[in-house]
């Protein structure tokens, strides 16, 4: 099959910037050196208060001093999620090229997904509430809000465009940067601000995800032998949207086009994922780019390493990807940044277009063995080189909420 422009929509969509805030630290690049080294960035638990929980790994970030990149007034209503946001967005502006004004107005729109929104506020008013007797901060809701994320972003650029919060778990990030750019598509807006944020490895959030029992107490190991489940983790990835059109005119090479968008919702369990949903998203993702499977290069999988989403994610890329399935570079890099929740889709976007850039597939870490339940090539332990011209990112969310992203080199294009 052909590429076409992009999809139904006429205006095709580039990314012309990105930014990270992840364990591996301040900054994309930071974050793509550990996953193309295949260095973890998972780590002895801290937390505030003391912890009783089995689980004592995470992937936090390290020595964030928010006063460092933010002033210090606004810190005043930021949760450490969007404090993540703001600054992994004002790498990725700097990084597209744009001055603070030239990202006003009503054509320019924020969009960031998250899992749950400011859990640090939340948790520490009702801390205050039910044990001290003391009231909440008078700032709580504006800063536990899911939506306080791209409203802070959008009065930080005073950017009047479409501007909302997206919740849809661990697709989150996909979500957000999918939705952003068929807004720019069909023209509802001309650039955007997209990406996926979460900032929730605490006490209570720990426990209630130990309850799942999907979280390893030593290593992550996606699709191999031994594996028995993730890490937690936290961060944000930001991007700028534009028009390709947009980019050329201002004489700015973008990172990539954002080729592909596809979207499904299982609607069958809570936390098992289906089959037919991740099969679909990335359908829906090759048609939405005018791309048959061939065309895929690389691979970046939602690969958690509980048994369920990786023996599942294996066998939809076998259906997608026919016999090619076992030769395509499929990697997860969970193992490095950990499970960002609402932040994780987009820290393998940010990974995958790094991949596409210097034409290396970053390795699942930790890899044991081969498993015959997953018959891909995991790209185990170790980077590889390899020819990428096109490549997929897949987020599969707990409720079955399935979200792929392709993205696609635009050489000699800007």
């Amino acid at each position: 099959m052909a590429a076409s422009s992009g999809g139904v929509g006429e205006r095709r969509v580039v990314i012309s910037g990105m930014g990270a805030v992840s364990a591996a630290g301040v900054g994309a690049a930071a974050l793509w050196t550990a996953a193309r080294d295949g260095v973890s960035q998972i780590r002895p638990l801290v937390t505030e208060y003391p912890y009783d929980g089995r689980i004592r790994i995470a992937a936090q970030v390290p020595g964030f001093d928010p006063s460092q990149y933010l002033e210090k007034a606004l810190l005043t209503f930021c949760d450490p999620f969007t404090q993540f946001t703001l600054v992994a967005a004002d790498e990725a502006v700097a990084q597209a090229g744009f001055a603070r004004e030239e990202l006003s107005g009503p054509r320019v729109g924020v969009i960031v997904g998250s899992g749950i929104g400011g859990m640090t506020t939340i948790d520490n008013g009702l801390r205050h509430y039910y044990q001290e007797r003391i009231r909440p901060d008078p700032f709580s809701v504006p800063r536990l809000i899911p939506s306080a994320a791209p409203t802070t972003l959008g009065m930080r650029y005073s950017a009047n465009g479409p501007t909302f919060a997206l919740g849809s778990a661990c697709s989150s990030a996909s979500q957000a940067v999918g939705l952003g750019a068929q807004m720019i598509r069909f023209g509802l807006m001309d650039r955007a601000i997209v990406g996926g944020a979460e900032a929730c490895v605490i006490n209570g959030t720990i426990r209630a995800w130990e309850g799942l029992r999907v979280m390893t107490p030593d290593f992550c190991r996606p699709f191999s032998m031994g594996r028995n489940g993730m890490s937690l983790g936290e961060g944000a990835a930001v991007f700028v949207l534009e028009t390709l059109e947009s980019a050329q005119k201002r004489g700015h090479a973008p990172l990539c086009e954002l080729a592909g968008y596809g979207t499904t919702s299982d609607a069958k369990d809570f936390v098992r994922p289906d089959l037919d949903g991740m099969i679909g998203a990335m359908q829906a993702a090759l048609a939405d780019a005018g791309l048959g499977p061939e065309a895929i290069d690389y691979l970046n999988a939602h690969g958690t390493a509980t048994h369920a989403n990786d023996v599942t994610e294996a066998a939809a890329i076998g259906r997608v990807f026919g016999e090619r399935a076992g030769r395509l570079p499929v990697s997860s890099t969970k193992p490095i940044h950990g499970h960002a929740l609402g932040a994780s889709a987009g820290l393998e976007l940010a990974l995958t277009i790094r991949a596409l850039q210097e034409q290396i597939a970053p390795p699942t870490i930790n890899f044991l063995d081969f498993d015959p339940r997953c018959p891909i090539d995991a790209v185990p332990n170790e980077a590889r080189r390899v020819e990428i011209r096109t490549a997929m990112s897949n987020s599969f969310a707990f409720g079955g909420i399935n979200a792929v992203l392709i993205v696609r080199a635009l050489a000699g294009e800007a």
